[in-house]
């Protein structure tokens, strides 16, 4: 599904490069569950970034589902964004003036679906992450562990078949990250590919794969 070779995302910083990715090669299965750790810098969210299509590649290709990204225009690339890759970040990324419902619908309403549709597929994705009963609240109204239910929601609502978190338990206490990771181990079963960017060992413990990287290369690819 996902297909790296020699892959590279430089920097330049003043005047010095900073080889941010360096040269990956990597293949990600559909249905896969990756882990991708390492120290700050090592060059993880840019590995993240790039696959979500948030960033290009300074070199080397990215192929996705048989596409070769390198060759999509900017319209294309937003239409994969929202159709084919869902994003959980730590910070939630909610629009506090709506309410769950409302941040849920927002990709759609983007997408231009109708409101009928959009309706449907909003109630759905909320009852998927068990929160029906908190559709008219606010974000501030929310628990931490709440608000990131509603950022999943609101990642599956066009039903991906990737879904990139980028330390979806950073902000949260140890009952809401625990509730939230077996919430996406349980999307990643029923088909989604999920690749996770974490610094919580327990968290990369449980992946199918772990990925380590460091300086912008990979240094550690192994089954868990």
């Amino acid at each position: 599904m996902i297909h790296l070779e020699n892959l590279c995302r430089h920097f330049e910083v003043g005047n010095q490069i900073v080889r941010a990715l360096d040269e990956v090669d990597l293949e990600i299965d559909k249905n896969e569950y990756v882990s991708i750790m390492g120290v700050s810098g090592s060059g993880k969210s840019t590995l993240l970034n790039i696959l979500g299509l948030l960033d290009t590649p300074t070199s080397g290709s990215y192929v996705l589902s048989g596409v070769n990204t390198s060759k999509m225009n900017d319209d294309e690339m937003a239409h994969i964004r929202s159709t084919k890759i869902g994003f959980i970040f730590q910070s939630f990324h909610l629009i506090p003036r709506l309410t769950a419902a409302e941040n849920v619908e927002m990709p759609m309403i983007l997408s231009g679906l109708n409101p009928k549709e959009r309706k449907e597929k909003t109630d759905m994705a909320l009852a998927r992450v068990s929160l029906t009963d908190r559709s008219d609240h606010r974000p501030e109204q929310l628990s931490g562990g709440q608000r990131q239910r509603v950022a999943i929601a609101r990642s599956i609502v066009m039903e991906p078949d990737v879904l990139l978190a980028d330390e979806p338990t950073g902000n949260l206490d140890s009952t809401s990250s625990k509730e939230i990771i077996k919430l996406i181990e349980e999307l990643n079963r029923g088909g989604l590919t999920l690749i996770v960017v974490t610094h919580d060992t327990h968290m990369g413990s449980r992946s199918d794969r772990l990925i380590k990287l460091l300086d912008g290369k990979i240094v550690t690819d192994k089954k868990n």
